[in-house]
């Protein structure tokens, strides 16, 4: 660590390179390194070259020709995270308050081009003030150079964005088009108007940090997938995530050396409960089935009746989505499947797995779900399973309902693989909502009603709670204990390897945004 420092400071005497000493202490007092350092620990030792270091901006309005810093405010270059390639470019606070000026867009919109050119990972670490004013449209052309680089980029190469200070109006648009969002908690924020604005507008008292922090943003919007507590660990998870990605959209997922030993894990006989309405944790099945802690969660603060986060099955890494039973029974609502659809079309993109664990009772009910679009949001998760090209396979461990069965990757919808636990449970409804429409004139009619609706509902649950008929049909590959579920995804995603679907010529299609 001390080292790493010794060289930032040796770096900062270079010719104006990193701003004022007064500024970088203010920045090391509120707990946030400069943009320097943050490259530094980001990148493998000695191995970031810098692009365009001697940049200076081009404004001579408002007093600007007497201010010139070389870099004009954002670092840029390529390194290597663990041997593999990667650019960046890091907005320094310190100069400018990290604003974006017409050179300072030129200098991110080389780096993108050149991540696209080479198929490497892109990274941004964010922390900028937004579009430097004295520039006036300039900026805000740099801006829009950016985003359509974003558009043109995404599926190319993985795009990451780590916000690590403000992040405010024009200037959320990019990394709210790239793949994943890391925040700082209490050192950043993401909003298109401040508090002071909102107040103008709509009387509302609010912080920065109640209106954009990190913690609003993982739990209420959904707008961003991870959060750190400090720049380090932001950093930190930056470099996990890429080690489940690929370089590009046509390379190869990262495999890791593995052994295979005794796949078997009985815990898993014991998870799922004998009551079918007592909820069970979907994160312990994934821990007795994925590579020891090797599970990577995505959102995990949003939308919590469905999971989805990378791991590694076998040394292979995989994309995988599941339903939560700990929360809201598991059903899908609007957040839920945004979430996932989000999640299953960035593993689409590049070329990693699905495992789907399902166990949902169906579509969560009520006016505020229909008023705000279950119909359209739910589509979304549907398009993106039945787009998805790459392996694809579901274990059913519970319950498979309506149409939320179709939806989980079923075997309709295209899904390569279809597994059931004997606990699974494959019907248009449960066996009482069933029951009572079925068998309502019988019921009515009963001596005991009561007792006529428990002895038909337990004939329903005897025809239907189970997977049988389904595996019958051939919608179910094969019924599997708990125990052997690893074994078999460790093959089955092996066998599926080379898998290559061609698709009807087209554009693109017309996702229900």
């Amino acid at each position: 660590m001390d080292n790493k420092f010794e060289f930032l400071r040796e770096r900062l005497a270079e010719a104006k390179l990193g701003g004022g000493q007064d500024r970088i202490v203010k920045q090391h007092k509120k707990g946030k390194l400069t943009a320097r350092e943050r490259v530094h620990f980001l990148l493998d030792e000695d191995s970031f070259e810098e692009i365009g270091a001697l940049v200076t901006h081009r404004s001579t309005d408002f007093g600007m020709d007497k201010q010139i810093v070389l870099g004009d405010g954002v670092v840029t270059g390529y390194g290597t995270i663990n041997g593999r390639l990667v650019y960046v470019f890091a907005q320094d606070f310190t100069v400018f308050g990290g604003s974006l000026s017409e050179t300072h867009a030129e200098k991110i919109c080389k780096v993108m081009d050149l991540a696209v050119q080479n198929g490497a990972p892109l990274i941004g670490l964010n922390d900028s003030g937004g579009a430097r004013i004295q520039e006036g449209v300039s900026s805000l052309g740099g801006y829009a150079d950016i985003f359509y680089r974003n558009v043109q980029t995404s599926g190319v190469v993985p795009q990451i964005s780590a916000i690590m200070g403000p992040c405010a109006g024009g200037a959320v648009y990019s990394p709210a088009m790239t793949d994943f969002i890391i925040m700082v908690e209490n050192t950043s924020y993401m909003f298109v108007t401040g508090p002071n604005v909102v107040k103008t507008v709509t009387n509302e008292e609010v912080t920065s940090e109640e209106l954009g922090g990190a913690s609003t943003h993982a739990s209420r919007s959904g707008v961003t997938h991870l959060t750190a507590i400090n720049d380090i660990d932001c950093i930190e998870k930056i470099k996990r995530l890429l080690s489940y990605l690929p370089q590009n959209c046509e390379d190869r997922v990262p495999l890791l050396p593995y052994e295979p030993g005794e796949e078997y894990r009985e815990d898993l006989d014991t998870i799922v409960p004998e009551n079918a309405n007592q909820p069970y944790d979907i994160k312990d099945v994934i821990a007795g089935i994925v590579d020891t802690d090797s599970f990577f969660e995505i959102k995990e603060q949003f939308a919590e009746n469905i999971v989805v986060g990378f791991a590694r099955l076998g040394g292979r890494s995989i994309g995988i989505v599941a339903n939560q039973p700990m929360s809201l029974a598991g059903v899908l609502d609007v957040n839920s499947s945004k979430k996932g659809a989000r999640f299953v079309r960035f593993c689409d993109c590049f070329n990693i797995p699905l495992l789907v664990l399902e166990d949902v009772p169906g579509f969560l009910p009520g006016t505020d779900q229909e008023w705000n679009a279950i119909i359209t949001n739910g589509a979304k998760l549907l398009y993106a399973f039945s787009e998805a090209t790459v392996p694809r396979v579901t274990v059913i461990t519970r319950k498979a309902y309506g149409g939320a069965y179709d939806v989980m990757n079923s075997k309709h919808i295209g899904a390569d693989m279809n597994f059931a636990w004997p606990s699974a449970e494959i019907a248009v409804m449960g066996a009482k909502g069933a029951s009572e429409i079925i068998f309502k004139k019988e019921i009515d009619e009963a001596d005991d009603p009561a007792a006529k609706l428990a002895e038909k509902e337990q004939e329903y649950a005897d025809t239907f709670a189970n997977p049988y008929r389904a595996a019958a049909r051939g919608f179910i590959d094969e019924v599997i204990l708990p125990r052997e579920t690893r074994r078999k995804l460790i093959k089955a995603f092996a066998m599926l390897e080379n898998k290559a679907v061609q698709g009807p010529k087209r554009k693109h299609g017309n996702i229900p945004l």
